[in-house]
């Protein structure tokens, strides 16, 4: 997923909770608070990939990364 699209499905499951929210306000219903949380586990993973697709566009492959680092770690025992 890009990071668009990932932005539009927070954008989509919040406005879904926040439905959910009211409902639960009308009254207690333990169907709802299932969902909320659900709603809150999915929410948290789409953050986090987010997160970790902006790092991976701005720095690159995690491998490639880990290859330069390991590359320049050689260099500096090196000399």
């Amino acid at each position: 997923m890009t990071p668009n699209q990932i932005h539009l499905e927070i954008e989509r499951l919040s406005e879904e909770r926040q439905e959910l929210w009211y409902r639960l306000s009308q009254g207690l219903d333990s169907t709802v608070q299932t969902e909320i949380k659900d709603l809150d586990a999915r929410l948290q993973d789409l953050w986090q990939a987010l997160r970790l697709e902006k790092a991976r566009l701005q720095f690159g492959e995690r491998e490639e990364i880990v290859r330069r680092a390991r590359a320049e770690e050689r260099l500096e025992r090196a000399a």
